[in-house]
């Protein structure tokens, strides 16, 4: 707009995308007013419009409520350049995600003045809700426009500017209580918390955290008093503000015991000294919060009272359950492992404890099993926590895996993250492997380098409970990451591989190409498994089928040992005898039947789920929503053609044919049957198959292993019953009849590794008389307690030699007296009753000894007695003596 003087008049012209106009007004006083006021007009155009356009209801129907026509009138109002990204940006993503936090972060590559404007912008938006700038650095003028927005914004509910580059004086606070000299902010703010009854109702989240010192004086009381009235907070973070946490929950003990379910004190401390009894609000509090989820008391220095009184609260209370208690890095050392054996079996209520870096060291040894006992207990952290000797580490990681190979063991998920096990982390890889309870695993920090990965490799190809590995700083290189690769090949069931940044960079430096591809080929692995697919069951049955392979071959190594008794006593026609002989029959023929036990029961399992119920029923779901996809889709169709019938009644009616656009329309609207059925039945049902294969074969596998366990323990005492029938008259075995017995203890897990463990073999609990033995023959010793596997032992005479009789041994000055008599071997005595060839086959119990174990001679009879507490220590045997019919021993030194 220009002015220009003419003789006669004055004129104004006024430039616009059509042309110019005139204007002729009579004095210059009248030009200067015109001037002023269109100047006036356009600064506040939305204000003093008669019509504004577009008003503030039709911005709310434009994408983002017209951000990008403000954004575009304060370019050109401000002679700058409107950024068409900009527009893009907040009309497609934005509204696309109905994100109503405005960003900064996301222009950052722009100039300050475009960040300005779109600040301002936002002061006449209706749309966003937050504006959120963190570690960007914002010039003055955007600072202005930030403090022009707050003023202006009728919508803006949130602001965040972290590490933004704020000065004290870039935000004026004037008649803002917390600048005044004569009142701190956080009184102020405790103040406006109690004097608006507002917050007591509507205040759900506090976050006051990373402010060291902040609660350490007394003005933290006005706040604390507002904690102590009933509230509806349900989220408290006051990490590392220097609370005094016993005071804290006295406070919360009043007023937050309804609705908290967070709550948060990492780093800070009690007030109270050690030695004395905790406040009565620590046991208090915690065993009267009714929602409580998280509990977060990490590097507090929890004093041993305070951790008594927490548990014993925690014990008593019984509205919470899957609580998350963290007393990580609060050196509770040994007398908190004593606290913990102590209290924490009677802790129902946690779900997840994390107990990293507390210095229990060697205490780990009791501390292990008494977590084991807590049965609720899913998410167990004992980083940090393995300082101790190579000798003591080994022992605590076995009873670490003795816990978790337990049958009713409820860990999801467990934890010896930056523990620096080194090799020794493959005693507990190693137990991975049969473990059906854990999914969730964090070795990382460990240093087990390749060696680790591989064993670990070894582990995931036959595990099928892991979903999740956490991994990393073990020094593994591109061969072990190679290995892990080789096994997630043969691995379907595993979700989630953290990336291991420090280790693929070490391994990327020496190996690039290797380790990139071998990475790729992880998460393409990875990535199948996430998908809905047929796991393969063969892998884990034939994994079953071994261990129960090995199950079979004592049953039928014991089987011939029945059978050679059944054959010596045939043609005893004693009716005790014969019953006893056709009861034996029945069990060997029962041993050969379950042999195909295991692969039969799969199999019928496999044949009944290719047409059972559950497909059937997905068959029958699959056709009634097609079904109801097509009505609904009817009824849309034909609503929507009556609306736009109200609508535009005209365009209907011009429209060509009513029926025929509704045909064309009904064509485009159709979902295909086959796509719904595949759906139902190649993704949300082949998830459940494969759910219902693993249970059926954890099924096959306990009733196999139960019969077997009962075959074994009864073909046993079968086999005892024919020797001790063999025995003539008063040789002090009498004849007793068979009597079935219940196993006491089951004979492998359902689905364990399928090894008995190695401890002493209690005679008197299977019943087994002192001084019963006999051997399996001349078979190599092994490791097994299994009573099957021992070696035969002769029955003539002769002695068994230890391998120290040619040490020399002092002269025996001493003449046998009348309590010592010279016995010389005897002949064991045959006929058809007596003991005859049978027992030299191997009638009486089997064991097998090292050699370093073997059996000597026996310098006088007490010291061939078996033990008071029923268990043969073969380390303890000297001599051993067959007893003849009568009992003499048949040889003496």
């Amino acid at each position: 707009m220009s002015k220009a003087l003419v003789p006669s008049f004055l004129q104004i012209l006024v430039e616009t995308e059509r042309g110019l106009v005139s204007l002729r007004l009579p004095s210059a006083e009248s030009v200067d007013q015109v001037t002023r006021h269109v100047s006036s007009a356009l600064s506040k155009p939305q204000a003093y419009s008669p019509h504004p356009y577009p008003s503030w209801s039709q911005l709310m129907f434009c994408p983002t409520g017209g951000f990008s026509e403000t954004y575009a009138a304060l370019c050109d109002y401000n002679g700058l350049h409107c950024r068409e990204e900009v527009q893009w940006d907040v009309d497609t993503i934005y509204h696309a995600e109905d994100n109503r936090e405005f960003n900064l972060l996301d222009f950052s590559h722009l100039e300050s003045r475009d960040l300005a404007l779109m600040v301002a912008a936002l002061a006449y938006n209706q749309w966003f809700t937050k504006l959120y700038c963190k570690d960007l650095r914002l010039g003055s003028e955007v600072l202005e426009q930030v403090l022009h927005t707050l003023s202006k914004s009728g919508s803006l509910e949130e602001l965040v500017l972290d590490n933004a580059g704020l000065k004290t004086g870039e935000v004026g606070m004037g008649a803002n209580p917390a600048q005044c000299p004569l009142c701190s902010g956080l009184q102020a703010l405790g103040q406006t918390f109690g004097a608006n009854p507002a917050f007591a109702s509507s205040l759900r989240y506090l976050d006051l955290s990373k402010n060291p010192g902040l609660l350490a004086t007394d003005e933290a009381n006005a706040l604390y008093s507002f904690l102590a009235q009933p509230n509806a907070l349900m989220h408290l973070d006051l990490a590392g503000t220097d609370c005094a946490i016993d005071l804290l929950l006295g406070a919360l003990l009043h007023g937050c015991c309804s609705h908290l379910t967070y709550l948060n004190l990492a780093r800070n401390s009690c007030s109270h000294r050690k030695g004395r009894e905790a406040p009565p609000a620590f046991k208090q509090f915690f065993s009267s919060a009714y929602t409580l989820s998280h509990v977060n008391l990490s590097a507090t220095r929890l004093p041993l009272e305070a951790l008594r009184a927490l548990l014993q609260g925690l014990s008593l209370n019984t509205h919470l359950s899957d609580l998350h208690l963290d007393l990580s890095s609060c050196e509770l050392r040994s007398a908190g492992a004593q606290a913990l054996q102590e209290q924490l079996g009677t802790v129902t209520c946690v779900g997840s404890l994390d107990l990293s870096d507390n210095g229990f060291d060697s205490d780990l040894l009791t501390l292990v099993p008494a977590l084991g006992k807590n049965k609720s207990l899913k998410h167990l952290f004992l980083g940090k926590n393995f300082n101790v000797k190579a000798k003591t580490l080994e022992e605590i990681l076995h009873k670490l895996v003795q816990l978790i190979q337990e049958e009713d063991c409820s860990l999801q998920s467990l934890s010896v993250a930056d523990s620096r096990l080194k090799l020794r982390t493959s005693i507990l890889i190693n137990a991975l492997g049969s473990n059906t309870c854990l999914a969730k695993v964090d070795l990382s920090g460990n240093g087990m380098e390749d060696i680790g990965a591989k064993m670990l490799s070894k582990a995931l190809q036959i595990n099928s409970s892991l979903r999740t590995i956490l991994w990393d700083r073990n020094n593994t290189s591109a061969l072990g990451f190679l290995d892990i690769a080789r096994a997630l090949e043969s691995n379907h069931t595993l979700r989630f591989m953290s990336f291991p940044v420090s280790d693929i960079s070490q391994a990327y430096r020496s190996a690039p190409e290797r380790t990139e591809d071998v990475w790729q080929k992880i998460q393409w692995c990875l990535v199948r498994n996430n998908h809905s697919q047929t796991c393969p069951q063969e892998q884990a049955f034939r994994l079953q089928q071994g261990l129960v392979t090995s199950s079979a071959e004592q049953v039928n190594r014991l089987c011939g040992r029945v059978q050679e008794e059944v054959r010596a006593l045939r043609l005893c026609p004693l009716e005790p005898v014969q019953d006893e002989l056709l009861y034996a029959r029945d069990l060997i023929k029962d041993a050969k039947n379950s042999r195909a036990l295991f692969p039969s029961l799969y199999e019928l399992g496999h044949v009944l789920a290719n047409d059972g119920p559950v497909r059937q029923r997905l068959e029958s779901v699959a056709s009634e929503v097609s079904k109801a996809v097509d009505k609904e889709l009817q009824v849309i169709l034909e609503s929507m053609v009556s609306l736009t019938q109200e609508l535009c009644p005209v365009a209907m009616r011009v429209a060509e044919g009513h029926n025929k656009m509704l045909s064309n329309v009904a064509e485009r609207v159709t979902v295909p049957r086959n796509f719904i059925r595949g759906a139902l039945l190649e993704q949300a049902g082949q998830d459940i198959q494969n759910k219902l294969d693993e249970v059926k074969l954890s099924v096959v596998t306990y009733l196999t292993n139960s019969i077997v366990d009962e075959i074994l323990q009864e073909l046993y005492h079968s086999h005892k019953s024919l020797v001790r029938l063999q025995n003539p008259p008063g040789s002090g075995a009498p004849s007793t009849p068979h009597r079935p017995i219940s196993p006491k203890q089951p004979f492998p897990k359902a689905l364990g590794s399928g090894q008995l463990p190695w401890e002493p073999v209690r005679l008197g609990s299977l019943g087994i008389p002192p001084g019963w033995f006999s051997g399996l023959g001349s078979s190599q010793p092994t490791a097994s307690g299994s009573w099957e596997d021992l070696s035969e032992l002769p029955t003539h005479g002769y002695k068994l030699r230890h391998q120290t009789q040619g040490r020399p041994r002092p002269p025996r000055t001493t003449p046998p007296g009348p309590g010592r008599p010279s016995v010389s071997p005897q002949i064991l005595p045959r006929g058809p009753t007596s003991l005859s060839n049978a027992t030299a086959r191997g009638s009486s119990f089997r064991t097998q000894m090292p050699e370093t174990s073997a059996l000597g001679e026996q310098a006088g009879a007490e010291e061939g007695h078996q033990r008071e507490d029923g268990i043969i220590q073969f380390s303890e045997i000297g001599n051993l003596y067959l007893p003849d019919s009568s009992g003499s021993h048949l040889g003496e030194e």
